[in-house]
């Protein structure tokens, strides 16, 4: 169901089945950073919704290959695209190299970034560069290099960005990582106000704390504090990030645009005092 719901104007004739909703199966999905992680998470289960995926990696080929590989032998199809997100011409070339490969393209997942440590005083201003442009600027070129694609197909689509808790509430030896999160969802809701009278609609995730192999090892006093402040009292998983994503693409959220979801098991939800 390419534009991902009902023309502007006014609502569909016929809204669609339940099985419709989440049937992505003529829509073509670029998921950035989706060589490990949240966004091979994301990968995988748009390819089960039956969308054709260009998974984006920087680093994480063998990653990305392994994951093509998955989702080709389970009947679906798909293409590992490397490019440096930050630099705005090789941008356009992995937007143009997925509609070479796939088609076109009608859902972009801006999902890759960076996530290190510096106390503000510390921090070096290379250090702050490198954290806006691979967590701000990246979503900036993505989705202007989608969006002009999507335009010139003429049947609209859907942009979600990954941000985080962090762009809502600030964490120690975070001030580079919060302030481009807080970016994001700025970012998310101005796109989404551009970019409406072409129907394509943008939207934003916000995940809390999720797991990754190691981490309960590498930091156990954060894990415990999430775990103990969280009301669902859990970390959450890639999986979840996805279904978040899933659905704010998918028809079922025709009619969402400029939001935020959180996916944090709650924590947000807590009093502050």
């Amino acid at each position: 169901m390419r534009g991902m719901g009902a023309k502007r104007g006014s609502p569909a004739d016929t809204p669609p089945t339940v099985e419709e909703l989440f049937d992505l199966a003529s829509c073509v999905a670029l998921v950035t950073g989706a060589g490990r992680g949240i966004g091979a998470a994301i990968a995988r289960r748009f390819g089960e919704a039956g969308a054709a995926v260009a998974v984006h990696y920087r680093s994480s080929a063998d990653g990305a290959q392994a994951l093509v590989d998955g989702l080709c032998r389970d009947g679906g199809r798909a293409v590992a695209l490397a490019a440096e997100l930050t630099d705005g011409r090789q941008v356009e070339h992995l937007v143009a190299q997925v509609v070479e490969h796939l088609g076109r393209l009608d859902i972009l997942i801006n999902n890759a970034g960076i996530y290190p440590l510096s106390l503000l005083t510390e921090m070096a201003e290379t250090e702050w560069d490198a954290v806006i442009d691979a967590n701000l600027k990246s979503v900036f070129l993505a989705t202007q290099a989608a969006a002009r694609i999507m335009i010139a197909q003429g049947e609209g689509g859907a942009i979600v960005n990954v941000a985080s808790v962090e762009g809502l509430s600030p964490a120690p030896a975070h001030s580079h990582y919060t302030s481009a999160k807080a970016g994001v969802l700025m970012h998310t809701r101005s796109a989404a106000l551009e970019l409406g009278s072409e129907n394509i609609r943008v939207n934003a995730v916000s995940p809390g704390l999720i797991w990754r192999q190691g981490l309960e090892e590498e930091w156990p006093e954060g894990v415990q504090r999430w775990r103990d402040t969280a009301p669902l009292g859990r970390l959450g998983r890639p999986e979840e990030v996805a279904d978040a994503c899933l659905f704010l693409a998918s028809p079922a959220a025709r009619w969402i645009t400029g939001t935020t979801l959180l996916v944090d098991g709650g924590v947000l939800a807590r009093p502050v005092f």
